[in-house]
């Protein structure tokens, strides 16, 4: 238990602490601008990002990744704050929470074993394109200043690593945001800065419960935002902790992240903030930063509120051209750059349901459309796949009165009219023989293609005996067959 505790918590101090100040400068403008495109007052969103970030490194299943409010998740609370108000939104916020404990404790988490590594890959690269693309407006109709801070920025971000000694003791997006602070303050250079996004509260978060009527009425008014919120936030999550996972050559437990997600969201609603959930941007801040444990995630959302309430007249002089440096620095280490170079050895297909992943979610910007349409891509590729390896092969034997079919593969609704199409019906044997030793049927259609082929041999007078047949297959055979039933033929045949 100890033990545990040290690695989990205690295992990386110092670079979980430097890492966790770094997030906490990167998480401001993204929650107050979050925030507005939720159409809610830049606390609601700050408020989340505290409380979500603090409960998460306590109750997550992943050390070292940062969950906050998010832009995913403010696109589906557009229309509920519009037309119901703020206090419905914390009422969804809520339920969204119980939606996600309940999925952790059905195990959805274990689904993401389902999602091909081309959909992952495309996931990323999409976000990846999502946080550059998020930059733009920072660096659209702006003076040359800006220009200047963002390439200085991205400069120190390369290049500090190298100097001798200090580079690996702090990290670069640190020196980058206190560097063009100060070279701000000193210059007095007209930029665009945090104090340019909005109001910075003055007070910690308070209990607070949403003002709504427990009524039915409310029930169905939150309820389809809540379940969109609830798979949206942990479709990120989730993903996100895949990535994280392969960035560290770590595991963690997905169905514990489904539950701590729910509880951080819970406590986010009660102290007035709108629902979040694990950032893509913001974890891989952490992580090459040098953040690994649940402290760096915990310092993330205690500095926050920190720098908000005792340094906020610092934080609102920093220049957002270095927090767009930081994050185009994001973006670049988000891309998978190898996954293009990949492209000519890769399949087809992979490349295709990779491909469109990225083209959905960058033109909706919705995360659970693209990633739901790569999976359910890269599952009918599969299946075609699959059904390529299905083979039947005949003999003769009895002076040509016998003739024995041997079945090799998987029969399912993918390969069941090939599996079909390889027996002779016209032939005019005395019997037939189907060996399904080395093959397995899958599903209800495989099964009714046996019955539709046994039922025709047996209609132009053939005898025909199954053998062979695999426990798993027997079973689902013997339930849902009806070869071997009264009125069988009819049944295949529709009476005709």
């Amino acid at each position: 238990m100890l033990k545990a505790i040290q690695n989990q918590w205690f295992s990386n101090i110092r670079g979980d602490v430097l890492a966790g100040i770094v997030v906490a400068l990167a998480l401001i403008p993204e929650a107050i601008a979050f925030s507005i495109i939720a159409g809610v007052d830049p606390k609601v969103g700050l408020y989340a990002s505290f409380c979500i970030a603090v409960i998460i490194a306590f109750t997550g299943g992943r050390p070292g990744m940062i969950s906050a409010a998010t832009g995913a998740m403010a696109l589906l609370m557009v229309t509920l704050v519009r037309e119901h108000g703020l206090e419905y939104l914390l009422a969804a916020t809520l339920l969204t929470g119980v939606l996600q404990i309940g999925a952790g404790y059905l195990k959805l988490g274990s689904l993401m074993r389902f999602v091909s590594r081309s959909v992952v890959t495309g996931f990323v690269n999409a976000l990846a394109i999502l946080i550059f693309m998020a930059q733009l407006p920072e660096l659209t109709n702006v003076t040359w200043h800006v220009y200047a801070m963002t390439a200085a920025g991205l400069g120190i971000i390369y290049l500090f690593p190298y100097v001798p000694r200090l580079g690996k003791l702090i990290p670069s997006p640190l020196v980058c945001i206190v560097a063009l602070t100060v070279v701000a303050i000193v210059w007095q250079i007209d930029i665009r800065t945090v104090g340019h996004m909005g109001d910075l509260p003055d007070t910690l978060p308070i209990f607070l419960w949403p003002e709504v009527p427990l009524t039915l009425e409310t029930l169905w008014i939150i309820l389809p935002y809540a379940v969109g919120l609830a798979a949206v936030g942990l479709l990120e999550s989730l993903m996100t902790a895949t990535i994280v996972d392969d960035l560290t050559d770590t595991d963690s437990d997905k169905n514990r992240e489904c539950k701590g997600q729910g509880i951080a969201n819970i406590g986010a609603g009660l102290m007035g903030g709108m629902a979040g959930c694990a950032m893509i941007g913001q974890s891989i801040i952490n992580i090459k930063s040098g953040g690994r444990t649940r402290l760096s995630t915990l310092m993330a959302g205690v500095f926050l509120m920190v720098l908000i309430l005792v340094l906020d007249e610092w934080l609102k002089q920093i220049p957002m051209a270095a927090l767009v440096a930081v994050m185009i620095m994001v973006s670049i280490g988000t891309f998978s750059w190898d996954s293009l170079r990949q492209m000519k050895k890769h399949p087809v297909s992979t490349n295709i349901v990779m491909v469109t992943t990225v083209v959905v979610v960058v033109a909706t910007h919705n995360l659970a459309i693209g990633v739901g349409v790569g999976v359910l891509l890269a599952a009918m590729f599969f299946a075609n796949k699959i059904s390529h390896f299905m083979h039947v092969t005949s003999t003769s034997e009895a002076d040509g009165r016998v003739r024995i079919y041997n079945v090799i593969g998987q029969v399912f609704f993918s390969s069941a009219d090939k599996f079909i199409a390889y027996f002779d019906f016209k032939e005019g044997v005395d019997k037939v023989v189907i060996d399904l030793t080395r093959a397995h049927f899958w599903d209800i259609t495989a099964v009714g293609a046996l019955d539709k082929v046994v039922i025709k041999f047996r209609r132009e007078g053939a005898e025909v005996e199954v053998i062979g047949m695999n426990e798993a297959s027997a079973t689902i055979v013997d339930r849902f067959g009806v070869h071997d039933k009264p009125d069988a033929t009819d049944r295949i045949m529709g009476g005709h």
